[in-house]
């Protein structure tokens, strides 16, 4: 039988090599990552066309003028209709690509004021096209155009002289 001897030193420098082999660090690697954000077009709406009831005649009685948000018109009551234009009031939405959006139109009346008196009008019965509420409305292509009618009422001549009425009302569209 035949012994190894390892001399001391020998084994010392044997076991230094692996102690100092594990504590030196492991290999690295570094990548560069990417990072990504879209900044989507600013949603907005603008008024196209006026709410205009066009031009008319009080009766004995008074009545009303209905615009439909489709531009059609009706009178009740003694209200003659003149000539002239109508149309609804129309606003262009536009923001992000397909996205809904909802309509609040006004609750309240709107007053209408004479221009050179103290005499009223009231507007009143706001409806929409698309309707009013919650995600109604879509921005099909990132725009949508959005129609709205109401009814006017009219007094009597007394009541409502000769004279260019005005006011303006609130619409609010919201982005969902």
């Amino acid at each position: 039988m035949t012994r190894v001897y390892i001399p001391a030193l020998s084994l010392l420098l044997a076991l230094s090599a692996v102690c100092e082999s594990a504590a030196q660090p492991l290999a690295s690697a570094s990548v560069t990552a990417h990072i990504f954000a879209e900044v989507i077009p600013v949603f907005s709406a603008s008024e196209v066309s006026q709410l205009n009831f066009g031009k008319f005649s009080p009766g004995p009685q008074g009545g009303e003028i209905i615009i439909t948000p489709q531009n059609t018109i009706s009178v009740t009551g003694s209200v003659f209709a003149g000539s002239g234009l109508h149309s609804t009031a129309s606003f262009y939405v536009s923001g992000d690509a397909d996205a809904a959006f909802s309509v609040s139109l006004p609750v309240n009346p709107v007053i209408l004021n004479h221009n050179s008196g103290s005499r009223t009008m009231l507007v009143d019965n706001f409806i929409s096209y698309p309707p009013a509420g919650n995600g109604t409305g879509m921005l099909k292509n990132g725009f949508q155009m959005v129609y709205v009618g109401a009814t006017l009422k009219v007094g009597t001549l007394v009541d409502n002289p000769v004279g260019i009425y005005t006011g303006t009302f609130n619409i609010t569209f919201d982005f969902n």
